[in-house]
């Protein structure tokens, strides 16, 4: 792992993507702030952290036949790669929200964002973002689900370590994506999966609420939803959301 740390920068991801275009990198660069102006999450959104007091990182992991049709097995291997690592700390009722948030409980402890450079029908490299809930005590009244490990655990912990686990975790994973073994990945993923086999209520698109019954993940990373008539539907991020 080569390791660049920083202050306070725009995001760890953008900061990465043009890293790359100055300088040759090596893969597995790690780039941690203390600090993000512009941290975001999926679909766009605001990822907000006081500053020093959580884990805000990307990771740079290249790949030699990585077709984008097996993207959702890249993401998998990243969701099942963080949670093992903070499964190690005990804590309760760990999930990956579909399609990669961190949970603790109904709590939400973290979040991924993936960025991926194409070449043809192929995925060469990755930028991998992570934000995680750390040493955070009090988070803003717009955040009411966030929580994080110091709240859940009721002590300090060492970010350092936390990064060196996950790394470590993610590149084990990473090593079933490329040894092929998308069986393996699709299966450890819904063992972790939230609520998976529960009745929710959701929103669809069209503002239409529903209740429905997550049976799994599409090996397209599409979550599969049987709804009260007994019919399955798939949909990506943007067409349904849990409430």
């Amino acid at each position: 792992m080569y390791l660049v740390k920083l202050d306070a920068i725009t995001s760890t991801n953008s900061y990465l993507r043009d890293l790359l275009k100055k300088v040759e990198t090596p893969d597995w660069t790690v780039v941690t702030a203390e600090f993000q102006f512009l941290g975001r999450g999926l679909a766009k959104s605001e990822w907000v952290s006081k500053e020093g007091k959580n884990l805000l990182c990307s990771i740079l992991i290249r790949f030699d036949d990585l077709k984008i049709m097996n993207s959702f097995y890249l993401s998998s291997a990243v969701s099942i790669g963080v949670y093992n690592a903070l499964n190690k700390y005990d804590l309760p009722l760990l999930s990956v929200k579909w399609p990669n948030d961190i949970m603790s409980g109904s709590r939400k402890l973290g979040g991924i964002l993936i960025e991926n450079s194409l070449k043809n029908d192929h995925i060469y490299q990755s930028i991998v973002g992570l934000g995680l809930n750390v040493n955070q005590e009090i988070f803003p009244d717009d955040l009411p689900d966030a929580i994080s490990m110091r709240q859940i655990k009721k002590k300090e912990f060492d970010r350092d370590e936390i990064l060196k686990n996950i790394v470590n975790s993610i590149k084990e994973a990473i090593g079933l994506l490329k040894s092929y073994e998308f069986d393996v990945l699709h299966r450890e993923y819904e063992n972790r999966l939230f609520k998976n086999g529960k009745v929710l209520m959701f929103e669809d698109n069209y503002k239409k609420q529903f209740l429905g019954k997550i049976i799994g993940v599409h090996n397209n990373g599409m979550l599969k939803v049987e709804n009260e008539e007994n019919i399955i539907k798939q949909y990506d991020h943007k067409q349904i959301k849990f409430l």
